[in-house]
């Protein structure tokens, strides 16, 4: 049973007239929302409206907010995009596990027409993506690979070994040599996961 004062993510707080939208919130529609569940804190502020903030409790739930660099396993993939399940929060594992799916178009930033998902991702990548926007209902958060950070960090060829990057689009299996296609990430040393 939550306390009270606990708010639920994705809850509706008021309407963005009434406040300016704080730490753990966002606004749509002309209305705030809570991106986590936490306490509401209003502060009020000399220049106008109060800012309305979600604060979470240290045991509670982080969850993927807007912007947020996530490291997540691909799933399933199709024509149209990729669905994963997303493992961590920048450094920080996840409790339970979240969906999200990485469209066709925001695989990457170039010649978007021309992605193919398959040449992309394959089922069981270990992929660094953003997010670009909280899915409905908590149930699907749309990721992006589209920056060059972003893509492929580890990959097991039909061999079962653990690839190897060659170039940013491509991958080679260090025992067969076999080349394969994906959107390689250009990993940055603080994303590694050992």
């Amino acid at each position: 049973q939550q306390p009270p004062s606990a708010r639920p993510s994705g809850e509706r707080l008021c309407s963005a007239e009434e406040a300016t939208a704080g730490s753990g919130t966002y606004t749509r529609h002309g209305f705030i929302f809570s991106s986590l569940a936490g306490c509401l804190e209003k502060k009020g502020e000399e220049s106008g409206l109060p800012v309305v903030s979600v604060v979470r409790d240290a045991e509670s739930q982080l969850l993927p907010d807007v912007g947020a660099v996530v490291t997540c396993k691909i799933c399933s993939i199709n024509s149209r995009f990729a669905k994963v399940h997303i493992l961590y929060v920048g450094s920080t594992p996840l409790k339970s596990t979240f969906r999200g799916t990485i469209r066709r178009e925001d695989i990457r930033a170039t010649e978007k027409d021309k992605v193919e998902v398959y040449k992309s991702f394959r089922p069981g990548d270990i992929v660094l993506a953003k997010v670009i926007s909280l899915g409905d209902a908590q149930s699907n958060y749309l990721l992006s690979t589209a920056e060059n950070e972003l893509g492929v960090v580890v990959a097991h060829s039909e061999a079962g070994v653990q690839m190897v990057p060659v170039s940013w689009c491509e991958m080679q299996c260090p025992q067969t040599h076999t080349k394969d296609f994906r959107k390689v990430a250009r990993v940055q040393p603080q994303f590694l996961q050992t």
